[in-house]
């Protein structure tokens, strides 16, 4: 897996949404027919196909998940037969309770108010049919949780951000950090406004931490623009097309041994490279910007995961393990 491991994913996305309702149409179909009717290398078919087996109704029970025979299709005694069971229900429409429509409703509403205008329309669209449909016929109830005043307090603070990237001022933030449920104050140099998956960063040299940082918008709680010119070089925005953990001075790059019951984070988050050793085990290489989300991603997946680059993340990660354990003597 390459560097645009994160767009492999989307398209991976893209083919299971493909690949499920075809194999519920055609039944037992093998798999270089089903490649060529899809598009795709049979190789690449198979791997989608393993993903497949994690995907099902919420739960995640052996009954919940979908069930594909791997080994009709890998080993000695395989026949190429693709043999799909226990998705029935993906022949029944989709009915959505109250419920779950109305938190539908509530999420694409909190995405609208950080997408782009022509995220919008997007999700303007799909809005108008589920608010139809959750109605069932008469008047859509209308869910607005204030997004237009956020949107115009949002849209004033960046028009301030910018005109101070623009002018060259430095710009005192209190700045929110969900990592740590922490208010920090802040000096920065801004450069200007950036936009990736939905939100607006502020691309400034912060002093506090001596290096390029990336600040969201909407965790910016105050922002004062100062007279002071700004003491670093001169520099546009970066560009953030591919990611935002592209910049090797902001990250660190950590090699992970998983087993099969943790190889779920390579569909999960953003990584480098993936390599396949004996036993289903992989080899991953993902970026980090902070330590403690690593250290909190990797108590999740013990013991199915370890650290084998840097050795001091490996370490570090071994003495949180052990102030864990001791806690419960």
């Amino acid at each position: 897996m390459s560097a645009a491991a994160s767009s492999g994913a989307k398209d991976q996305v893209a083919r299971l949404l493909t690949l499920v309702p075809f194999l519920h149409a055609h039944g037992q179909v093998r798999v270089d027919d089903a490649a060529a009717a899809l598009g795709i290398e049979p190789e690449q078919l198979l791997s989608d196909l393993k993903v497949l087996l994690m995907c099902g109704l919420p739960g995640g029970y052996p009954d919940d998940l979908i069930d594909v025979d791997l080994d009709a299709l890998e080993g000695p005694e395989a026949d190429g037969v693709i043999r799909v069971s226990n998705a029935d229900y993906l022949a029944r429409p989709l009915r959505l309770t109250p419920t779950e429509a109305t938190a539908i409703i509530v999420a694409l509403r909190a995405l609208r108010s950080g997408a782009t205008d022509e995220t919008r329309e997007v999700v303007d669209r799909a809005l108008s049919k589920l608010e139809a449909a959750a109605a069932g016929g008469v008047t859509p109830p209308q869910i607005d949780p204030g997004d237009d005043s956020v949107d115009a307090e949002r849209a004033r603070l960046a028009a301030r951000l910018q005109d101070a990237a623009d002018r060259g001022v430095q710009v005192a933030i209190t700045y929110f950090v969900p990592s740590r449920d922490d208010e920090s104050e802040r000096v920065v140099d801004p450069r200007g406004l950036v936009t990736a998956h939905g939100f607006t960063y502020l691309d400034a040299w912060c002093h506090s931490a001596e290096a390029p940082r990336l600040f969201r918008l909407d965790r910016i709680r105050s922002a004062e623009v100062t007279d002071q010119p700004v003491v670093t070089s001169a520099e546009g925005p970066r560009d953030l097309a591919d990611g935002l953990f592209t910049q090797a001075d902001e990250t660190t790059l950590v090699t992970l041994r998983l087993e099969r019951d943790a190889r779920w984070i390579v569909e999960y988050y953003p990584v480098e490279e993936v390599r396949s050793r004996r036993g289903g085990v992989l080899e991953v290489d993902l970026r980090i910007a902070d330590e403690r989300w690593l250290q909190r991603l990797l108590l999740r997946l013990a013991p199915h995961a370890r650290v084998i680059s840097p050795p001091e993340y490996d370490e570090m990660f071994t003495s949180a393990v052990r102030d864990t354990l001791r806690l419960y003597r």
